[in-house]
């Protein structure tokens, strides 16, 4: 399998407010940039979609390692809350409904195809590409003031 490295990041202006999510794909010295982004959205959806574009954006199953500054997005999975989600009908705990089950159930599937170790990065802290993804998504977030 291909080792592949994943950055992303997502970024609201008022949460709910404009969003926007961006990725770099890293294998061996090639890039591969994305960005994307809703209108009307939250600051936890743009970091969930950012993981599925990325993995989506792979065209064979890879060796994944997804670096994130989403606390929402790694601790889910690391610490077995995703598994747990899915088992009880997307519930949480007290038969709360978890939020946003249309995106963990589409990450839930992609991480089935490839094999993802999740890093935990502090955001805003001089990683270079963390830098760029929230530049990626704060531009095209910004860009739906530009439409207007």
């Amino acid at each position: 399998m291909k080792q592949v490295s994943l950055y992303t990041d997502g970024a609201c202006r008022g949460n709910p407010g404009r969003g926007g999510w961006g990725v770099v794909l890293v294998y061996g010295s090639v890039e591969k940039v994305m960005s994307g982004g809703e209108r009307s959205t939250t600051n936890n959806r743009m970091e969930l979609t950012a993981a599925i574009a990325g993995l989506s954006a792979l065209k064979e199953p890879c060796l994944v390692d997804l670096y994130s500054d989403s606390k929402y997005l790694v601790d889910a999975v690391t610490l077995g809350w995703l598994e747990g989600w899915r088992k009880r009908g997307w519930k949480r705990g007290k038969n709360e409904p978890v939020l946003n089950p249309d995106l963990w159930e589409q990450l839930y599937l992609l991480l089935s195809v490839h094999k993802v170790t999740f890093h935990w990065v502090k955001g805003h802290d001089g990683h270079t590409y963390n830098e760029r993804c929230d530049a990626l998504a704060t531009a095209f977030a910004d860009s739906f003031l530009e439409e207007a």
